[in-house]
C-alpha cells in the first residue's frame, strides 16, 4: 500500500532535512505506526506521502500511484483525519460532512450514521464553529472515512479526547482494520500504538531508528519480570522478581508453592521506555 524509498525533506531547501533517508514499506491490512516526539519528523512524512508537501529527493509510491504524478482516482483511495481540526466553522456537522461527500467519485458513507457513530447526532445541525476542540476533532476523524478509504491516515486520532471518547476512536479503527483498511498512524502516545499497531516505526530528528512489531520490540528490549503479591506471616507483601535470574526464579517457586498468593502479573517493557533506551530520547 505504501513504498517510501530514500526519502529526504528540508523546509529550508539546504541540507538542514526534516526527514532523511528514510525507508519502509506498509503491507495491505496493515496498522503501522509511526512514532516519535513532536518535531520528530512524522507530520512531514505523512504531508509527503498524501500529496500535501512535494518530494524533493526519494521514491513514493502510495496505493500504486507515484506520488510526484498523483492522480484524481489515488483521492478516492484514501482518507486523512488531520491532528489539528479543520472543519469549516459556519457549516454544521451535518453540512460539512454533505460538502465532503462530492468531492468524491466513489460511493460514500451516509454522513447521519457516522455521526451517531462518535454521538455527534444530537449536534447534527449545529455550526462547527460552536463545538468544542474534542467535538471538532471527532467531526474530522469521521469526515476521514466518509469514501471508505483503502488507505487511512490518522494523526494523533486520540489527543484531547476524554478516555471513553478515546476508546470509541480506537474501537472504530480496530473495526476498520478488521474489514481490510490499511492505517498509517501518527503519534506521540505509545499506549495507543501498542494497542493498535501490527509494526512500529521509531523516528528522531527525521531518521529511523528501527521497525518491528510491538511485541518483537519488547522481546528484544525488555527485561522479563513478574509482579507477585503474597502473604507472608498473615502480611501482604509485593516482590518483584526476574524470570532469567536463577535466584529470583528459586524464589518465585518457593512463593507458588506456599499457595498463599494474593495476585501475580508480569512485567514488560512499555514502548516508551523501549523507545528511549533505543534513540536515547523522550517522547516529549
Amino acid at each position: 500500500m505504501i513504498k517510501v524509498n530514500g526519502l529526504y525533506h528540508s523546509y529550508s531547501k539546504d541540507e538542514n532535512y526534516a526527514v532523511k533517508n528514510v525507508d519502509f514499506e506498509i503491507s495491505k491490512g496493515e496498522v503501522f505506526g509511526f512514532l516519535g516526539p513532536s518535531g520528530a519528523g512524522k507530520s512531514t512524512t505523512q504531508g509527503i506521502l498524501t500529496g500535501l508537501l512535494p518530494i524533493q529527493k526519494g521514491e513514493v509510491e502510495v496505493v500504486g500511484y507515484d506520488i510526484r504524478h498523483p492522480k484524481r482516482e489515488m483521492f478516492n483511495k484514501i482518507g486523512v483525519s488531520f491532528e489539528q481540526s479543520n472543519v469549516y466553522g459556519k457549516l454544521t456537522a451535518l453540512e460539512n460532512l454533505e460538502f465532503y461527500r462530492k468531492l468524491f467519485d466513489v460511493e460514500t458513507m451516509k454522513s447521519m450514521d457516522l455521526l451517531k457513530w462518535v454521538g455527534l447526532d444530537h449536534v447534527a445541525n449545529k455550526k462547527a464553529g460552536e463545538f468544542s476542540k474534542g467535538m471538532k476533532h471527532r467531526l474530522t476523524f469521521i469526515r476521514s472515512m466518509l469514501n471508505n478509504p483503502e488507505l487511512w491516515f490518522l494523526d494523533e486520532p486520540t489527543t484531547g479526547l476524554d478516555p471513553a471518547i478515546a476508546s470509541q476512536i480506537k474501537d472504530i479503527v480496530k473495526e476498520k482494520n478488521n474489514q481490510g483498511t490499511t492505517v498509517f498512524l501518527t503519534t506521540h502516545n505509545m499506549y495507543v500504538a501498542d494497542e493498535l499497531c501490527h509494526r512500529v516505526a521509531f523516528i528522531i530528528d527525521g531518521e529511523i531508528k528501527l521497525i518491528d512489531s510491538p511485541r518483537n520490540l519488547k522481546l528484544q528490549h525488555g527485561e522479563k519480570f513478574v509482579v507477585v503479591e503474597h502473604l507472608e506471616n498473615d502480611v501482604l507483601k509485593k516482590e518483584q522478581l526476574s524470570l532469567v535470574i536463577d535466584q529470583d526464579k528459586a524464589r518465585l517457586n518457593e512463593i507458588i508453592s506456599s499457595g498463599k498468593i494474593e495476585m501475580m502479573h508480569t512485567k514488560e517493557a512499555t514502548l516508551e521506555e523501549i523507545f528511549i533506551k533505543v534513540t536515547g530520547r523522550g517522547l516529549e
